[in-house]
């Protein structure tokens, strides 16, 4: 994670209109709040386009002017209400281009902790949250806002912090205007928690954010009673990552795209994602599934006391995971289900045929099983030195290529996968496909 340090300008609208000259509304002043709205309407739109916001304006009032008592000049403020997105006040100096403020950062407490100075009033900027969703989703969050605040503005960009119903928050980054076409970004208010620099996350604290790994584990339904919780990180494609260990001793790492629990990952299992777990003793848990492996590698026929192993991406109802071997030199690929008739274990010079490759062990190792699969099909002068595959049939059968150690020509292989069977074998001095050393 980067470490985000910016110069934001977060006091300047308190500031400045601190000693704004405001036309207040109140019950005996409607006729002054009228001629502020009518004023604001035909002076704001101009004003507003100058500022670069992208909307139109369907409210407005002039709220006042100042005059600078040292340089004279002039600068009035204006609140608008846009057709689409969140309202803003305007700072519009004489000469100069105006400023904009989302009704988010105009409604933000003060940084002494002082009410706002200047907060949004017209009636289509009461609910500020609300005006927040279209931005909220152009950053890709699932996100329905309970409160938020105005962090700061740069040239370029305006920063707001969203705490969202369920206990998550977001820091939101947004254009300067907060344009509702513009860019939008959104990063995991934990993200903040846990690295050095001037933005943070303040309307809740970290433990509270966190707590959102509870639901996260309730969703996965993995049996987990959260022990402690850790915000692991986000990846480039958007999605988050969240840490749980469990009262039983184990652990998980939870997927979560758009608020939702996409894939649940036990921490025997992820040592290769995103470092693996750190609340969870994962190297006892590991040594564990390790033993597990052994054993039902062993029942399905292939001896191999597993030193480690990796998991595969897998569909569900299938444990796919590639295993080194410390009494044999060849690794395999274990595809284990629940039933005994459907787990099978391949050896790595044929895991390409049911779509695995390894890197554990080198496919070399393994040639003595595809040579035994031509002896089957009554091929027995070759010896394989290299195998290939060539591709999938219409039929859902693989070809391997294989050349043989003696240099004459090798054979063409075919095989079913479910399970791994070779039901063919043609001659490469029949065929143009073939391409390997020795068989063209």
């Amino acid at each position: 994670m980067k470490r985000l340090v910016l110069g934001l300008a977060t006091a300047g609208l308190a500031l400045v209109l601190g000693t704004a000259v405001a036309v207040s509304a109140s019950k005996k002043e409607e006729a002054a709040l009228a001629a502020a709205r009518t004023q604001g309407m035909a002076e704001a739109p101009a004003v507003a386009q100058a500022a670069g916001i992208a909307c139109q304006v369907t409210d407005a009032r002039f709220v006042g002017k100042m005059v600078d008592p040292k340089t004279k000049a002039a600068t009035n403020f204006y609140e608008i209400d846009c057709d689409r997105g969140v309202g803003f006040v305007l700072q519009a100096p004489a000469g100069v281009k105006p400023t904009a403020f989302s009704c988010v950062e105009a409604n933000s407490t003060q940084p002494d902790g002082k009410p706002p100075s200047l907060p949004c009033k017209l009636p289509g900027n009461a609910n500020a949250l609300a005006d927040l969703a279209p931005l909220l989703t152009k950053a890709g969050v699932a996100c329905t806002p309970d409160a938020a605040r105005g962090i700061g503005q740069t040239a370029k960009n305006t920063f707001l912090e969203v705490s969202c119903q369920g206990g998550s928050g977001y820091v939101l980054q947004v254009d300067a205007p907060a344009n509702p076409d513009g860019t939008a970004v959104a990063n995991d208010c934990l993200t903040f928690d846990a690295t050095a620099g001037n933005i943070k996350c303040t309307l809740h604290d970290a433990a509270y954010r966190l707590a959102v790994v509870d639901r996260y584990a309730a969703a996965a339904n993995n049996g987990c009673v959260v022990k402690d919780r850790r915000y692991i990180g986000m990846s480039q494609g958007g999605s988050s990552y969240y840490e749980a260990s469990c009262q039983d001793g184990k652990g998980y790492i939870y997927k979560v795209e758009k608020g939702q629990v996409s894939q649940t990952t036990s921490c025997e299992k992820a040592m290769a994602l995103l470092g693996g777990c750190t609340l969870t003793d994962a190297k006892e848990a590991q040594t564990a599934q390790a033993g597990l492996y052994s054993n039902l590698s062993k029942k399905a026929g292939f001896d191999c006391q597993v030193s480690k192993y990796a998991p595969f991406p897998a569909p569900a109802g299938k444990d796919v995971v590639e295993m080194a071997c410390a009494n044999r030199p060849d690794g395999a690929v274990g595809i284990f289900t629940a039933k005994a008739e459907t787990t099978q274990v391949v050896d790595c010079a044929r895991a390409p045929i049911v779509g695995y490759r390894c890197s554990f062990s080198k496919p070399e190792a393994s040639l003595k099983a595809v040579t035994s699969d031509l002896k089957k099909m009554g091929k027995t002068e070759c010896e394989v030195s290299a195998v290939r595959v060539l591709g999938k049939t219409a039929t859902g059968t693989t070809y391997l290529e294989t050349a043989c150690a003696d240099g004459l020509k090798g054979y063409i292989l075919e095989y079913k996968s479910e399970p791994l069977t070779p039901i063919n074998a043609v001659g490469c001095a029949f065929s143009r496909d073939c391409a390997l050393p020795g068989n063209k």
